[in-house]
């Protein structure tokens, strides 16, 4: 005691005493409105020492009561054991009673959950197997953001090791983590992604994306992708962010640009289109390409007429009114070479060369939208600088960041890259783009029955390897909705289409349409109704059916554009369809033009609904599938 008492009382410290590690809440991950797409969910561990219960009958009914045990388990455990440990996992609500109670011991743990199943998988991303660190997508990106700060508590041991709180402990209460509200709408997501699983089997495709962003502010509405991996189609790879491909024929608009910013091309000035073949001397040696037309035209052709047709040969004749490095720097303004700066790892530049690396052929050829590379957030974020007259924003996937008390630390604000164009050579862009979804163009088939879309398509030769694959094709379509204020920019595209529709205004166009499509009947929030300026007083509005299908195959239901105001007397309301019997993604779609929002229940085959087939709800209203 006098010689040796600081040394026995450190060993007796170290024996007793043991200072443990707090863990902190990780920060939610919500959709714009507040849809929970990642949860940190606290579980609980139940131990009990029999020799420390106070009221040993009564206690053992209040723990078998609580966690939903059989009365003689938990009785025979506390005669018979000396320690017994319950690792459940139990809920909160269950170990509420135990709380208090003297020899039960609760420990907390954290798991983490995604509410919303794989919807966005591929942007969320996941957490590493061995911690509670972010592995990839928005959990990796933001994980510092997301990462609470644990806390410390001393607590004492028993001669067995067991522990229990002291009462005169030192103790760091943990902060929870930051909650991310990200740029995405749950609902125009689940569109997307369901377009995707469309195009997979509609157009036997190997793979393909969707991007949809806000052009006034570079926020990021929905993000798909399916990819085929080993004969198994994968949803949670961002081929979106990670994966460039040739853009073909959407990049067309690029060089117009270029060429009406620098005063190169006027109105009238035309080039004659070869009956849509052309062989091109690409060398001072004689050398030569052919270039073809898929929609071959007679006579000439203006820029405005090539962009309408989507000429090879008219843009590669135009294009050569461009110095290399002009058409270079172009491209560069739009975005193309760089990282958009989307709040995502691993985003791919794309590939652009530069023009001292570019040979005889290379302007015509990135005229066409051949030799460089896109990302889709790339195209998008393009697009959108011509919505946004010529001005380039950065995408953004983070919305808002809170606190855990909900204070918001940082809320998105439009991030201004460079200007593109003059405002009027993107209007003139816009013009150009309107003639593509009219009679004659390439995407008339893609025109909104009560609204106006404009956009490109693309069809691009597959390039793998290195080498160019005859019969393989990108097929895509831009699209900017509506025309005359636009809110949405959407890429989509189609990888490898197989059977006779192989070309984006056949395939990349009508999914667009149809997207949108669900995207008014659905009432979604991220397409704003009031600045929406439809066909004007006295246009009869299309029909809706009487009586609930039987037969709710997504093109045989025509639905009312504007749908009516919501209100509480018997108007703006609309039959529940019977969707019983089909896939879930044929009843959300029919459920979404009949103007509801709808929530899964289970997966499979559609077992019934809530409220029922044949009743009468509001526009809007929530309708949950039940399936199995």
């Amino acid at each position: 005691q006098l010689i040796d008492g600081a040394m026995w009382r450190a060993e007796a410290d170290r024996v007793r005493k043991e200072t443990m590690v707090l863990a902190a809440r990780r920060g939610g991950i919500y959709d714009r409105n507040g849809v929970a797409l990642a949860l940190t969910q606290e579980y609980f561990e139940v131990g009990v020492a029999p020799n420390e219960l106070r009221d040993r009958a009564q206690d053992v009914k209040t723990i078998a009561a609580a966690l939903g045990m059989p009365l003689s388990r938990v009785a025979t455990d506390v005669r018979t054991r000396k320690w017994i440990g319950y690792r459940g996992p139990f809920s909160g609500l269950q170990v509420r009673a135990l709380r208090g109670l003297h020899g039960v011991h609760i420990d907390g743990h954290y798991a983490r959950h995604y509410p919303a199943g794989t919807l966005a998988r591929g942007v969320i991303g996941v957490l590493r197997p061995d911690s509670a660190r972010g592995a990839s997508g928005v959990e990796f990106a933001l994980d510092s953001v997301l990462t609470g700060t644990p806390g410390l508590a001393v607590v004492l041991k028993d001669r067995a090791g067991r522990r229990y709180e002291s009462p005169a402990r030192n103790e760091r209460d943990p902060v929870a983590g930051r909650d991310v509200y990200l740029t995405i709408d749950a609902e125009l997501q689940e569109i997307a992604e369901r377009a995707m699983d469309d195009a997979m089997t509609d157009y036997e495709a190997s793979g393909g994306d969707v991007v949809v962003l806000d052009p006034a502010t570079g926020e990021l509405l929905a993000l798909a992708s399916r990819q085929t991996v080993e004969g198994t189609v994968v949803s949670s790879k961002p081929s979106f962010f990670t994966d460039p491909f040739q853009p073909g024929s959407t990049a067309k608009l690029f060089t117009a640009g270029g060429l009406l910013a620098r005063h190169r091309v006027r109105s009238t000035d035309a080039v004659f289109a070869e009956n849509g073949v052309w062989e091109m001397q690409v060398s001072s040696r004689g050398d030569t390409r052919i270039i073809h037309d898929a929609h071959k035209a007679t006579g000439d052709l203006t820029l405005a007429q090539a962009i309408q047709v989507s000429s090879n040969i008219a843009m590669a004749k135009f294009s050569q009114r461009l110095s290399a490095l002009e058409q270079f720097e172009t491209l560069r303004d739009f975005g193309f070479g760089s990282p958009t700066g989307v709040e995502y790892p691993s985003e791919s530049r794309g590939g652009l060369r530069p023009p001292e690396k570019w040979d005889g052929y290379s302007k015509a050829s990135i005229a066409m939208g051949y030799e460089f590379l896109v990302t889709p957030i790339q195209l998008a974020a393009a697009y959108a600088s011509i919505a946004n007259d010529g001005i380039l924003l950065t995408p953004s996937l983070v919305r808002e960041v809170r606190d855990p008390s909900g204070k918001v630390l940082y809320r998105h604000q439009p991030e201004p890259v460079r200007r593109a164009v003059p405002s009027t050579v993107a209007a003139t862009l816009r013009e150009y783009l309107r003639s593509v979804v009219a009679e004659g163009g390439t995407a008339e088939g893609a025109q909104l029955r009560n609204y106006s879309l404009i956009g490109k398509t693309g069809t691009a030769v597959r390039n793998e390897g290195g080498v160019y694959k005859a019969g393989t094709y990108t097929a895509s379509f831009a699209a900017i909705f509506p025309a005359e204020d636009p809110q949405l920019v959407v890429i989509v595209k189609v990888d490898n289409p197989g059977g006779a529709k192989v070309y984006g205004g056949q395939t990349a166009a009508p999914i667009t349409r149809n997207m949108l499509e669900e995207a008014l009947a659905a009432r979604t929030s991220a397409i704003d109704r009031r600045r929406l300026s439809g066909p004007g007083p006295g246009t009869t509005a299309v029909r809706l059916p009487d009586a609930a299908p039987t037969d709710v195959a997504p093109h045989d239901q025509i639905v009312s554009l504007p749908l009516a105001a919501d209100s509480g007397d018997g108007r703006g309301q609309s039959l529940v369809p019977n969707v019983a019997g089909t896939t879930l993604r044929r009843a959300a779609n029919a459920l979404h033009r009949r103007g509801f929002r709808v929530a899964v229940r289970g997966a499979g085959t559609v077992l019934r609904t809530s409220p029922a087939a044949g009743e009468s709800e509001r526009y809007g209203a929530v309708v949950t599938v039940w399936a199995e």
